[in-house]
């Protein structure tokens, strides 16, 4: 339960960074943030796996980049039944997905399976190594 908690804090510090970074998305605060977070965690798993079946032949095609349109096409949906939280256009949506995808990944490598925030302390021994 815990590793959902910080899991859906950093998706909405990375939707966050997204409206930060990008003119077309808008975020009325952090409470909406955590809506959308909510909202696009729960679209994201019951609706992206139907999408992207349905979707396949044009993601073998493109080489798995549709997957981004997939992701935006999600976004601007949470747009659109969020109030606080605003997409305005494909591109910034299509930027937006691509931000919070990577923002996300960063964070959620310091995230174990249990839910803890890990790191690895590397201490350099003798002989030039590392452990």
């Amino acid at each position: 339960m815990k590793g959902l908690v910080i899991r859906w804090l950093i998706l909405a510090v990375a939707i966050l960074a997204s409206s930060y970074v990008l003119e077309g998305i808008e975020v009325k605060g952090f409470l909406p943030a955590l809506g959308a977070a909510a909202l696009l965690g729960i679209l994201n798993a019951f609706f992206r796996p139907l999408l992207i079946l349905l979707t396949l032949p044009i993601n073998i095609l493109s080489l798995g980049l549709f997957t981004f349109v997939i992701n935006a096409l999600l976004l601007k949906i949470v747009s659109g039944l969020m109030p606080g939280f605003e997409v305005q256009g494909f591109w910034a949506a299509l930027f937006g997905s691509l931000i919070i995808t990577v923002v996300s990944w960063l964070l959620n490598a310091f995230v174990s399976d249990r839910g803890r925030i890990e790191y690895i302390d590397l201490k350099k021994k003798g002989g030039g190594r590392w452990e």
